[in-house]
């Protein structure tokens, strides 16, 4: 197939540009190198683009003429999202609304959405499923819900067809080395705490330890970032095959506390780096874990790499080669 993925330079959609190539289709890849970097493109070729410019989009797209679009290319951070609503508003929403006027003016009608789990908030059943309420509690998580309204709006009045994918907390690297995670600034427990490790940052601050959880700190769902590049290969799939609009978990199920993940990162650098814990910050839910049979049971996928340890000894070994 011929796909089109919108921020395939980044952490998240390098490693699906890298699955996709692997499995034979051709890829473009539209980002404005605002945070992805062109030597993480393996596969396909990039056409440095952004998505604000509605026109340099449409022109891709009837240049391109892909069967589908995967669409990675937005802002992700909790506490900046908090710091700077209007700037995640503008991108997640306006940008992503760019995207869609371009694609319905093109003649795309496939789009694989990348959503997030920050759109439950704090639900009140763990794990949580597709049917939970969305409530989110930060602009990051609101925006992605915006963006789900009009993904159903527009399936519902149109031929148009979309799997939007909700991810869980997503860490580790290539097992291969060739890419991994590389912000400019590491905001990720995982990346922040191996940067310690190595010497990076003075200290590695843990925000609550007062959470209604069994260590008072926030637990998370950790999926390794391979397995969630397979779940987009397996949704893609699912969407061409079947033509069903689907809403899917991506997670392992259960999750780790902050300081059994600081434990793990010390095992695995051998570094005992200080940690300093500090109050909560703003926008974060005590404890988020998915409930992913959907997506088990309408693509097939199967996990390979559920393991804390091997998913920090990926980014690990990313991070000694950076």
């Amino acid at each position: 197939m011929k796909i089109l993925v919108t921020g395939g330079a980044g952490y998240i959609g390098s490693h699906v540009v890298k699955a996709l190539g692997e499995a034979g289709h051709e890829i473009v890849v539209f980002d404005n190198l605002s945070t992805g970097h062109e030597w993480a493109i393996l596969s396909g070729r990039l056409h440095r683009g952004d998505l604000a410019d509605r026109a340099a989009i449409l022109d891709v797209l009837q240049a391109f003429r892909p069967e589908a679009v995967m669409h990675f290319a937005a802002s992700i951070q909790v506490e900046e999202s908090v710091r700077e609503p209007h700037a995640y508003y503008r991108n997640n929403v306006i940008n992503t609304l760019n995207l869609l006027e371009a694609m319905r003016e093109a003649g795309v009608r496939q789009l694989i959405y990348s959503s997030t789990a920050a759109v439950y908030g704090i639900p009140e059943k763990i794990p949580v499923d597709e049917a939970t309420p969305l409530n989110p509690i930060n602009p990051y998580g609101a925006s992605k819900v915006m963006i789900e309204h009009v993904l159903a709006d527009l399936a519902a009045a149109t031929d148009f067809r979309y799997a939007a994918l909700r991810y869980f907390n997503v860490a580790g690297a290539d097992p291969e080395g060739r890419i991994g995670q590389s912000y400019r600034e590491a905001t990720h427990l995982i990346t922040r705490a191996l940067k310690t490790a190595k010497g990076e940052y003075p200290k590695l601050s843990v925000y609550g330890t007062d959470y209604p959880t069994p260590d008072g700190t926030c637990v998370r769902d950790y999926i390794h970032v391979n397995d969630l590049a397979a779940a987009h290969l397996g949704a893609l799939a699912y969407l061409t095959e079947t033509g069903r609009t689907e809403t899917m978990n991506c997670g392992y199920g259960h999750g780790y506390s902050v300081r059994e993940v600081v434990d793990c990162a010390r095992q695995v650098t051998g570094a005992v780096f200080p940690v300093e814990e500090t109050g909560r910050r703003a926008g974060d839910p005590p404890a988020l874990t998915a409930d992913s049979r959907r997506i088990r049971e309408l693509t097939g996928w199967q996990p390979r790499h559920d393991d804390l340890e091997f998913i920090i000894r990926t980014a690990w070994a990313w991070e000694q080669k950076q």
